[in-house]
């Protein structure tokens, strides 16, 4: 048999306050015994759990692993504006005139992420 992922693993300054944020991203929910101050912290959501790890270093690089979202109940550009009212912010604007594409944004420590089409948007244009 073989394995199956746990968690992905982020390494952040502020666990608690980084799973925050992705709970909400994630319309997930952060451990019962996750608090404010705490060394680790996990998000549960039906597509991933997430378990964020205190590191004293900053980030200093690109990402070597991201996350590719996929909105399920709204369309990329409106998934965009929400992770922008989150507290994301854009990195690199890939979305093109013909509506495919994708935005490489940031969540608040800078680990990158994209936003891709929702499925909906994937039939409409055609594309995979």
């Amino acid at each position: 048999m073989a394995s199956v992922v746990r968690h992905v693993t982020i390494d952040c300054a502020d666990p608690h306050a980084l799973a925050g944020f992705w709970a909400q991203v994630l319309d997930g929910t952060l451990g019962e015994d996750d608090n404010p101050g705490d060394d680790e912290a996990v998000v549960n959501s039906d597509g991933a759990s997430l378990l964020f790890i205190r590191v004293p270093e900053g980030k200093s690089v690109k990402n070597r692993v991201h996350l590719d979202l996929q909105p399920q109940d709204r369309g990329r550009d409106e998934e965009v504006e929400r992770l922008l009212a989150l507290g994301a912010t854009v990195v690199a604007d890939q979305r093109r005139p013909d509506g495919t594409g994708w935005v490489t944004m940031a969540d608040p420590e800078g680990n990158e992420l994209c936003v891709e089409r929702s499925h909906a948007e994937r039939i409409a244009t055609g594309g995979a």
